[in-house]
């Protein structure tokens, strides 16, 4: 597999504290990969420096075949190139319909202009109710997405970013928060997002990480401590002394 982001020797400093440090690895095109690691590991400033909120002090950011660097570019470039961020607490807009939101999260024009005159195509309508489909909210589309339950607008979310057809998502914490059938539903939508894109989960839930059967890289200090599937980390003895505390 072509790697699609490579992330090479970065680090970063906040007020002499070194949230990463030298920290290098890759992600495969229509890869489904786990990042865990304890609280302040450096999971959120890697998702941070990928899509641009943050910069490095050192390192690259290399995107796609025509490796182009990240590291300058500004956040709205980063998301145009095909890289989507999901956070932990959804954000949807509670006043509007699964079909609306899905209908403004359209790749379409952004320029104001363009926004404010636009009307939605036939095929627009097409996309929506595909994605409504592939998100599993066909029944909900018609909603006001205020009464959608927690896991339901993590998942509408999750169209609103699949809407933008990016080639990476980046996806926090989508487990949080969520009753046993909505976290196994989640782990279905995954992988199957991970056949048309490369998806990046970072996750506390070990179960959740385990029913994603992905390769795992564990982060430590800002650096990669260990890969592999979950079993092989869960046995390296780096790991165990990290999360262990000895």
């Amino acid at each position: 597999m072509s790697s699609l982001l490579n992330v090479n020797g970065i680090s970063v400093s906040f007020d002499g504290f070194k949230a990463i440090n030298d920290l290098s690895f890759e992600i495969a095109e229509n890869e489904l990969r786990a990042i865990i690691g304890p609280n302040g590991a450096g999971k959120s400033t890697f998702m941070d420096i990928v899509t641009g909120k943050t910069r490095p002090d050192m390192g690259d950011v290399i995107w796609g075949e025509k490796n182009v660097s990240l590291i300058k570019k500004s956040e709205s470039d980063i998301a145009r190139l095909g890289i989507g961020r999901k956070f932990q607490r959804p954000t949807v807009f509670e006043d509007q319909t699964v079909e609306d939101n899905l209908m403004m999260a359209l790749r379409n024009d952004r320029a104001p202009f363009a926004v404010l005159f636009y009307k939605f195509s036939n095929d627009d309508k097409q996309k929506v109710v595909e994605l409504a489909e592939n998100i599993g909210l066909s029944d909900e589309i018609d909603r006001i997405a205020g009464e959608l339950s927690h896991g339901q607008k993590q998942w509408l979310e999750i169209g609103m970013l699949l809407a933008q057809e990016p080639r990476l998502l980046l996806v926090d914490e989508p487990a949080a928060g969520m009753t046993k059938q909505e976290r196994n539903k989640t782990v279905e939508l995954l992988k199957k997002m991970a056949q048309n894109h490369a998806v990046v989960v970072v996750e506390h839930d070990m179960e959740f990480i385990r029913d994603l059967d992905c390769k795992v890289t564990v982060l430590h200090e800002g650096s990669v401590l260990a890969e592999g599937s979950l079993e092989q980390v869960i046995e390296n003895q780096d790991v165990i002394d990290v999360y262990l505390g000895r």
